[in-house]
């Protein structure tokens, strides 16, 4: 039995790897999942066998709740809400490194098995109310700016501070209680603590952190309890967060320190002046364009997810190639919410991968667009990052949209994006604004076509 728990294992950890790998792109990322999912199944039967448990009824009780939550959440959450249930998935991650980190404490543990559960029990807190706290910015039912206060440093440093010291105590020890709570209690806090300071333009990058710290504490949370495959599993999630995290940075042109401690959001509420006029364009008006044109570029952003539009843009897109038109859309790496959000959305539409290009593949051909159709983003096509040295985002890598020859921008309002930052775009010559929702507009221009 013990060599088959391992030979389990031991595939449960390569099937880990090989979803991993086929989670990077978008043509394989579903069988990719499934893959995953399978070896996590596996991973867990090996674990039970390992650990002699055979009253299972308690287990399959919780595997049935866990599935049918699961289920209802893929077939309910729309996909407006998907970064919302990311954050809550990496903060539940979180929360039960804690309980398994605290569930493991025994008198007889040693000084190398107390500090691993030291460690998941504070990586795991922190993410968990790290987590809650990016899922009420990304839901807005808290502000989605940043919340910088007066002394906020030295907050921060004192409870660091509390943190060391109750962890150090805590080893030294361990069957004191107090030490343990105050360590689970100042993780909590340091989680908020983390978190609130960041605006909702990062909140990308705070997502992919988070998830990267969610493995941690389950590789943490391995150690504590000697289990291999929690050990493998926390550091693949750990690993590839940390490296998501970098390329959400590297799109943004900032560290990841500038994102945790700059206060990005609190400064964004600045308004600059932008001269020009906003000038309108009916549905009609836009059709004639369009029709006239050759090359199409789609730019989309989170209005296209609140619109649930993906499949009307398909709709137009096949419309316009039709009518011999050349159609790709731009993806900038931070448009949305989460990682990938923009991709998640056409792929939902079955939009093919090939004419979904990155922003470093798609901005040499933007001066050769004749129309640039931009569907709710903001702040990934702001010239400001471009243009005024003032703006928050200034130095920003962006998708060079102003450049085509027409663009269409599609809003409801005029209403700043997620960052709250002006956008000069929208007061340029060749730029026409087409309020309205953007599913609505849309499904007019493909009446239009028809």
């Amino acid at each position: 039995m013990e060599n088959l728990v391992q030979y389990g294992y031991v595939v449960a950890a390569a099937l880990f790897i090989l979803g991993l790998k086929q989670l990077g792109s978008p043509a394989t990322a579903r069988h990719g999942n499934r893959l995953s999912a399978g070896a996590m199944l596996l991973a867990i039967i090996a674990a039970l066998l390992d650990q002699g448990i055979v009253e299972y009824q308690w287990i399959l009780i919780g595997f049935a709740v866990g599935a049918i939550i699961g289920a209802a959440a893929a077939r309910l959450v729309e996909m407006t809400s998907m970064p919302e249930m990311v954050a809550l998935f990496n903060g539940f991650g979180g929360l039960a490194s804690l309980l398994v980190g605290w569930a493991a404490l025994n008198p007889g543990a040693g000084t190398f098995t107390l500090v691993t559960i030291v460690l998941s029990i504070l990586i795991g807190g922190l993410t968990f109310t790290g987590s809650l706290i990016a899922y009420g910015k990304l839901s807005e039912t808290i502000g989605s700016g940043a919340v910088m206060f007066r002394g906020q440093q030295v907050v921060n440093s004192l409870i660091v501070l509390g943190i060391l010291v109750s962890a150090v105590m805590f080893t030294r020890e361990p069957g004191n209680a107090q030490w343990l709570y105050l360590v689970i209690g100042l993780a909590l806090l340091f989680g908020i603590m983390v978190v609130i300071p960041i605006g909702g333009a990062d909140m990308p990058v705070v997502i992919s952190l988070l998830n990267s710290y969610s493995g941690l504490a389950a590789c943490a949370a391995g150690f504590a309890v000697n289990n291999n495959i929690l050990i493998v599993a926390g550091a693949l999630v750990g690993a590839s967060g940390i490296i998501l995290t970098r390329i959400m940075c590297k799109a943004m042109n900032r560290s990841l320190g500038n994102v945790l401690f700059s206060g990005f959001g609190s400064v964004s509420s600045e308004t600059t002046e932008v001269e020009g006029e906003i000038k309108p364009i009916s549905v009609q008006d836009a059709y004639y364009v369009l029709e006239a044109a050759s090359n199409v570029a789609i730019v989309p952003g989170y209005g296209m997810a609140v619109a649930q539009a993906q499949h009307v843009v398909k709709e137009l897109q096949e419309l316009l190639e039709n009518n011999g038109c050349d159609v790709n859309y731009g993806i900038h790496p931070v448009a949305g919410r989460m990682p990938g959000h923009m991709n998640v959305l056409l792929a939902e539409a079955d939009v093919p991968y090939d004419q979904l290009l990155e922003m470093d593949d798609i901005n040499p051909r933007m001066e050769t667009v004749d129309v640039c159709i931009v569907i709710g983003a903001n702040d990934v096509v702001n010239p400001a990052a471009r243009e005024v040295e003032s703006s928050p985002i200034y130095g920003m890598p962006i998708i060079n949209v102003d450049q085509a020859r027409t663009v269409f921008v599609l809003k409801r309002s005029m209403a700043s994006g997620f960052a709250g930052i002006e956008n000069p775009l929208f007061y340029k010559d060749n730029t026409r604004m087409l309020f309205g929702d953007a599913k609505e507009s849309i499904g007019g221009l493909v009446r239009e076509f028809d």
